[in-house]
């Protein structure tokens, strides 16, 4: 078996796609549908089944895809410890929500921009589960979460910090200036928030179903933040992401404390070798998160 054919198995096999493997692996669809054929021919069996224009995994493919990936993993592994002397290279494609990639990750970016300029960074968007599933499918290399929850299935995860998380509203809303405020005391606010899946917004929403408020959702921390300066609403925001704003004034904390606690947590897949250029990522995200503010 060779390992380029492994490889673009295992690609075909993560996204479930011939078109979209051969996208992500810059192959014309042909070269990627003849690479599988082959890798089918040498080991006689079929790999995927063929529905129409989707496809799926054979039981054989099933049971392949996991040597396909410890043994890209081993050749990843062989290759940077021959070139343990060189300078750190490769691609790390890294999950991540809006939160950490504006208001946490932009000393770890510029970190790897000037200092180690042939690890190429590619993130992608994406929140919770969307992010586990493709840890799991080894779509990413690495995601950050803030959770609730420090165990996923599958993964191994390190937490990097407690999350603090502050309700703000304009300077003039009716709330502010109010000691002790209850969740009940929120029944009659109008809630302004970033989208369902934001793991701190699902929370807060769960948190006052019992009083069922109205809530607006404006998708990004930015609208969100400049609806609540406005006067639209409330919002429960990550404290990091308006320390600019609770320090001019555009913004005030209310006095209620979240009953639950997110971390923000850095993740892979469980068993998953991380080439050297990887784990500099992981530890220089270690240092420098714990390290802020």
């Amino acid at each position: 078996m060779e390992l380029r054919l492994l490889a673009t198995f295992e690609k075909v096999a993560t996204v479930l796609s011939f078109t979209r493997a051969a996208t992500e692996l810059r192959y014309a669809q042909s070269s990627v549908t003849g690479q599988v054929r082959s890798l089918e021919s040498s080991l006689g069996v079929e790999l995927f089944e063929r529905l129409g224009s989707r496809i799926r995994l054979t039981e054989a493919g099933e049971r392949l895809l996991p040597y396909a990936r410890r043994i890209i993993e081993l050749s990843d592994e062989a290759r940077a410890a021959v070139a343990a002397t060189e300078e750190p290279a490769g691609t790390i494609a890294v999950g991540t929500m809006e939160s950490l990639t504006s208001y946490r990750l932009p000393p770890l970016l510029e970190l790897f921009h000037h200092r180690y300029p042939k690890v190429r960074l590619t993130l992608r968007p994406t929140l919770g589960d969307e992010t586990r599933q493709a840890l799991r499918q080894g779509t990413y290399d690495i995601g950050f979460l803030m959770e609730p929850d420090t165990e996923h299935a599958g993964l191994e995860s390190e937490v990097l910090a407690a999350e603090p998380l502050v309700l703000v509203a304009a300077p003039n809303h009716p709330l502010t200036g109010r000691t002790g405020l209850t969740s009940a005391d929120l029944a009659e606010a109008q809630l302004v928030g970033t989208e369902p899946g934001c793991p701190y917004r699902d929370l807060f929403e769960a948190e006052l179903r019992e009083w069922a408020p109205p809530f607006m959702e404006f998708g990004t921390i930015e609208a969100t933040k400049r609806g609540a300066a406005a006067g639209l609403g409330i919002a429960l925001l990550p404290r990091v992401t308006v320390s600019e704003e609770l320090a001019s004034g555009a913004l005030v904390a209310l006095d209620w404390e979240p009953p639950f606690t997110l971390f923000t947590q850095i993740a892979w897949r469980r068993g998953k070798r991380l080439p050297a250029h990887v784990r500099l990522f992981v530890e220089q995200a270690r240092r420098l998160v714990r390290e802020s503010p």
